[in-house]
């Protein structure tokens, strides 16, 4: 992909899952990469990817539910190359609870991470690509930002809210040569039920089934970056569920009983 080439591209959630996978396949093609993820220890195995194919990188950790940890983040990612052309926001949490039973903290972090923080950083790095002439913001929502589900109250609700902003953000800017993709994935392959958050606020750690027979990260990665490339407004990438969000635009009544008859997972 040579559109790739030489481009500055930060990309947060970067440690694991999608954005592990798109550290692979962009380190690949002499891309400037800036990597942003709340662990430190498995960041560190994004930069030996960057190492191994011998490209220019940084490291950024950063706790993005913290918004404290905002303060001059986007100030210093720029000053590791002088500016960012692609900027992927794709750190998130998912969730596992019933709306009534998950307390308001649940609610208050997904959306904190999930929404807030994306929005900040899209803000901030999108007033630098404006004095350098443009540039293209991603962020990862989910087929669940386009309907709701048993047990994602809260994530679904965040990344709803995403579609919201970041479909604006597009239209106001896209004249001023900022493009924007909503990427929605539908069941990957990635460690993000271990992650997930439980009424109460534990851990979920748990690998669900719909999960473990999800697309590869890997495939969803190169769907990712071509929906760049083509500088596409919204893209959905999976395997059958992604049938979901067309079946509720066009058939509201049939969407409503296959997902009354849905098995929580």
């Amino acid at each position: 992909m040579g559109f790739y080439n030489h481009k500055v591209v930060w990309i947060t959630g970067a440690s694991s899952g999608i954005g592990l996978a798109l550290v692979e396949l962009l380190s690949r093609q002499n891309t400037k990469l800036i990597i942003t993820s709340s662990n430190e220890e498995k960041l560190k195995t994004a930069a030996e990817i960057c190492e191994e194919n011998r490209i220019e990188y940084k490291t950024l950790p950063c706790d993005l539910s913290d918004s404290t940890q905002f303060i001059g983040l986007t100030q210093k990612a720029l000053s590791f190359f002088g500016k960012i052309d692609i900027l992927i926001l794709n750190a998130g949490k998912s969730q596992r609870g019933k709306a009534v039973e998950t307390e308001l903290k649940v609610d208050r972090l997904l959306m904190e991470l999930d929404y807030f923080s994306n929005i900040t950083l899209a803000k901030d790095v999108a007033k630098s690509m404006k004095k350098s002439g443009g540039g293209h913001i991603a962020v990862t929502s989910s087929i669940t930002g386009k309907f709701g589900f048993p047990l994602r109250s809260a994530y679904s609700a965040a990344k709803h809210a995403l579609h919201g902003f970041f479909e604006t953000l597009g239209i106001e800017e896209r004249k001023h040569g900022i493009f924007v993709t909503i990427v929605c994935p539908g069941r990957i392959n990635t460690p993000i039920s271990y992650n997930a958050i439980l009424p109460n606020g534990i851990t979920y750690n748990k690998l669900d089934k719909g999960q473990e027979n999800g697309m590869a990260a890997d495939v969803c990665a190169r769907k990712y970056l071509r929906a760049i490339k083509k500088k596409k407004r919204e893209v959905y990438i999976g395997k059958k569920e992604i049938y979901m969000v067309h079946i509720k635009r066009l058939f509201p009544s049939i969407f409503y009983k296959i997902a009354d008859s849905i098995k929580p997972t």
